[in-house]
């Protein structure tokens, strides 16, 4: 009785399945890959506010996550990976791209390491992960990178943001003289 009682009552757990490595190398690839892509993409339009600041934006609904007690952590980890994110990982990032302006528009200019860094930072996270899910349970692990990702973005974002207000400032003041 007690141990159906158990089943029916942890029915909605989630059971964890062993992964093979080679399975993650793989997926973790395909979706750097991925970002690659997009970037390059991305890097052939004109860049906008909106298009600088809906990334964080909508990332920041993963905080969500934090509303199950699985994925908590205490305040002083998820402070820490922000900061790292922030400082140590966005740092890099900065320094490989810029704005500059082509007539009438913003575009993205990235440096030849720009990509190099990107790919750096995917094995970072990739050998880090698998160091820090032997340490506290997968959904804690998520929620630290989440959080240490957030930083990166955020601070490199936010760079972006105010490099474009100051090369459309300078555009609205010079149509204004």
């Amino acid at each position: 009785m007690r141990y159906s009682r158990h089943l029916i009552e942890n029915s909605w757990r989630i059971r964890l399945v062993h992964v093979p490595l080679a399975y993650t190398v793989v997926a973790s690839i395909a979706g750097l890959t991925g970002v690659l892509v997009w970037r390059v993409r991305e890097g052939r339009t004109a860049v906008t506010a909106r298009k600088i600041l809906i990334p964080p934006v909508g990332m920041a609904t993963g905080f969500s996550m934090f509303v199950l007690p699985s994925f908590r952590v205490p305040w002083t980890w998820a402070i820490i990976a922000f900061l790292i994110g922030a400082i140590a990982l966005a740092y890099p990032l900065l320094l490989t791209c810029s704005l500059e302006r082509t007539g009438e528009t913003v575009m993205m200019k990235r440096s030849g390491a720009f990509f190099t860094v990107v790919i750096v930072l995917a094995a970072i996270r990739y050998l880090a992960r698998g160091y820090f899910d032997s340490l506290l349970s997968i959904e804690q692990t998520g929620a630290l990178f989440f959080v240490l990702a957030f930083g990166m973005i955020l601070r490199w974002r936010m760079a972006m943001f105010f490099q474009y207000r100051a090369l459309t400032a300078c555009n609205k003041g010079v149509e204004v003289s």
